[in-house]
């Protein structure tokens, strides 16, 4: 499965951006799917999950309030919204999919190549 991430940009703190991650083929609503993000010097971290159904989120407390996973399956892809957006956001964002629902970075196979968010003070 290969994903094909857009939405990345430039913006400045407290505006607004929605990532997606398409991934053509069939198999696209059998997986969970997460966001993770790295930023310069930083390891990568994660940002929030979605259950193949769409029905189980799961976000870090960082982005909680401000980001929503979205997903769907009839377009074979996944959302994610970023409101209130600050600096400390900034990063290359990364969807992934696993099997199951998790958090942990290490359960999910499949990786897009990543798209860039800088958020400006």
């Amino acid at each position: 499965v290969q994903f094909v991430e857009s939405g990345g940009g430039s913006v400045q703190a407290g505006g607004s951006l929605r990532l997606s991650c398409a991934a053509p083929g069939r198999t696209f609503s059998s997986y969970a799917m997460g966001w993770f993000r790295q930023a310069p010097g930083k390891e990568r971290e994660f940002v929030a999950a979605i259950s193949w159904s769409g029905r189980s989120t799961y976000h870090a407390d960082s982005v909680k309030g401000r980001f929503t996973i979205s997903r769907d399956n009839a377009k074979n892809t996944a959302y994610l919204q970023m409101n209130s957006l600050k600096p400390e956001d900034t990063a290359i964002y990364y969807c992934a999919a696993a099997v199951t629902l998790t958090p942990s970075q290490n359960e999910y196979d499949y990786w897009g190549q990543g798209t860039q968010v800088t958020v400006s003070s």
